[in-house]
């Protein structure tokens, strides 16, 4: 007699965690290579990427100003899509060549100040050091004149040079986004497949250009406050360089953290070189970190609220990544960015934990739910 014969399928068994570590590590492996490769292009094309980069940032801020600009009536006429573009194009390039004049010109100036005022700036900071001995005064003195103050000023000056050329490949790249602008919606409603999903891209679109745009409107007329006052300290004190410092502090400001203590200390020295008094340079360092200590703890969070959210180290750790691929314009781009990948892993459920990382109290807030304006505005536009 033949036993019965059982139908069920027998349950393949589990896989063992060995077999699992090659695919990790291969997966691991696979990542790191890519990093490198996205690294080693973002160092390559900086000049590129950077100039894109802002572009975007300022296409994000005069989207809104194209779409105000296009409920003005004026009787039955009103203005069109493209010459709301072309006005704001014509703007952003205007702004952008005077900045560019400005830097230039500051640049020049302390570029040739610094070279006057090297020999007596290199006395004054070893005289700091004459309370330890007249050996360490010395010492210090023979350290500050090997520095090579002429070929890292040049190579500032090329810096700056670039701004220029800068200027004009942002308002091309900024003309084409404006282009690209009328066919976005049904581009991103191709792409998407669905319009539910298409509409989510739209609202977490919307949420990263109002936070960024904040910030930026908010820093800007913060660090016209702060620059305007170190001009008017300089002044006070009859100093020269009170424009060109003015102007540092404007563009320092906008490094988190790192810039406004770069600032004090560069108009602090230059106050204290010029004058060769110690108490001048004490005065002016006080009275502007004073000014800095009030801008920062005082009107920052009372424009800003709580737009960002960010984690202060988080801050520190972009600040210091971008610094090392993209240098000083790294630096300013540090905060967009990085707002931009915590709201974009907010809503991914796989890298939600980067956001929690990157945020402050370890709660990103999505912030979906703006008002519908903004999205009605751009369809009404396109």
């Amino acid at each position: 007699m033949t036993p019965p014969v059982n139908s069920e399928p027998t349950a393949s068994p589990p896989a063992s965690p060995q077999s699992d570590d090659p695919r990790r590590l291969q997966v691991w492996f696979i990542g790191i290579i890519a990093f490198a490769v996205i690294l080693f292009l973002l160092v390559q094309a900086k000049f590129l990427l950077i100039s894109l980069a802002i572009a975007i940032i300022l296409f994000s801020l005069t989207s809104d100003a194209i779409s105000s600009i296009q409920r003005l009536r004026f009787g039955e006429a009103k203005f069109s899509i493209w010459v709301a573009s072309f006005l704001a194009v014509a703007l952003i390039a205007g702004v952008l060549i005077t900045l560019s004049a400005l830097i230039l010109t500051q640049a020049n100036t302390v570029v040739f100040t610094v070279m006057q005022y090297a020999d007596p700036a290199q006395r004054a900071l070893a005289n700091l050091f004459a309370w330890m001995g007249a050996d360490v005064e010395q010492a210090v003195l023979n350290w500050l004149k090997g520095v090579q103050i002429g070929p890292w000023m040049a190579a500032m000056a090329g810096q700056a040079g670039n701004i220029a050329s800068g200027a004009v490949l942002v308002t091309l790249f900024v003309g084409f986004l404006f282009l690209e602008r009328l066919w976005f919606h049904p581009k991103l409603l191709s792409l998407m497949g669905d319009a539910e999903r298409a509409a989510r891209v739209e609202r977490i679109i919307s949420s990263i250009v109002h936070r960024v745009n904040r910030y930026l409107i908010v820093k800007t007329v913060v660090s016209l406050i702060t620059g305007a006052l170190v001009y008017g300290v300089m002044t006070v004190f009859g100093l020269e360089l009170a424009v060109a410092m003015g102007v540092l502090t404007f563009v320092l400001n906008f490094i988190p953290n790192v810039g406004s203590i770069l600032a004090t200390l560069a108009t602090a020295l230059v106050a204290y070189v010029q004058s060769g008094d110690q108490v001048t340079g004490v005065a002016v360092l006080a009275i502007v970190t004073g000014i800095q200590f009030v801008v920062g703890q005082v009107l920052d969070p009372l424009f800003l609220g709580k737009t960002l959210r960010l984690s202060s180290f988080g801050i520190i750790a972009s600040l210091a990544f971008w610094a090392a691929v993209w240098g000083v314009p790294g630096m300013f781009l540090a905060v967009p960015i990085m707002v931009s990948i915590m709201i974009v892993c907010s809503h991914i459920p796989g890298l939600r934990p980067v956001a929690v990382l990157l945020s402050r109290e370890g709660l990103p807030d999505t912030d979906l739910d703006l008002s519908g304006a903004r999205a009605e505005d751009r369809r009404e536009a396109a």
